[in-house]
């Protein structure tokens, strides 16, 4: 069956690529403001959603898959970082601390959708100033949430992970096959089946 992935992070290409479910890619453009009082998981999850919807409006009956992920220290979203002087005032409070990684994934099959969250807590270790800047140097934090990305450099910072290793790089895996079943796609190692209609 053809496969759209609602995004255009290179991670989450890597991530199907891996488990073998071919996929073109189709990147959604939504609002992505928060509501009044939204909860950054609920946000992250209606975001899912609403990219796998408008996807979904443009690719018939194509299964789409989209995810969002976002980072909390202290009931603060770390966004993407604006400068090398966020990534490294991000980096300065990650050190040594742990965060919440929220990472929403919606599947969307004809009319019928399915999405859920992961939220593992990821622990940094101990960074001085000089480590920071060497690893803001890299570029690798600049177009990640939280300024770090757990697949490369950054998986030097990391002292330990509760929860799904693969929602903190942006795809839990896990769950998302749990939400295709859900509606009736079957995961068979190199890609989906839909079993015929009984």
């Amino acid at each position: 069956m053809r496969v759209v992935l609602a995004s255009s992070s290179p991670r989450r290409r890597e991530l199907l690529r891996m488990i073998g479910i071919p996929h073109e890619v189709m990147p959604a453009d939504v609002d992505e403001r928060y509501l009044p009082h939204e909860e950054p998981a609920a946000h992250a999850e209606r975001l899912a959603r609403e990219k796998a919807e408008a996807v979904a409006a443009r690719v018939g009956d194509a299964l789409v898959i989209a995810a969002d992920t976002i980072v909390v220290i202290d009931g603060q979203v770390l966004g993407k970082p604006r400068d090398t002087g966020e990534a490294v005032r991000m980096l300065r409070r990650l050190s040594n601390r742990a965060h919440t990684v929220h990472t929403a994934v919606a599947v969307r099959h004809l009319d019928r959708a399915r999405s859920a969250v992961e939220s593992p807590r990821v622990t940094f270790r101990s960074l001085d100033e000089a480590r920071i800047e060497s690893y803001v140097a890299t570029g690798e934090p600049m177009d990640k949430a939280g300024a770090y990305g757990i697949q490369g450099f950054g998986a030097t910072l990391v002292s330990g992970i509760e929860g799904d290793y693969f929602a903190v790089m942006g795809l839990p895996l896990h769950r998302l096959i749990l939400l295709l079943e859900e509606l009736g796609v079957e995961y068979r190692f190199r890609g989906l089946h839909l079993p015929a209609a009984h």
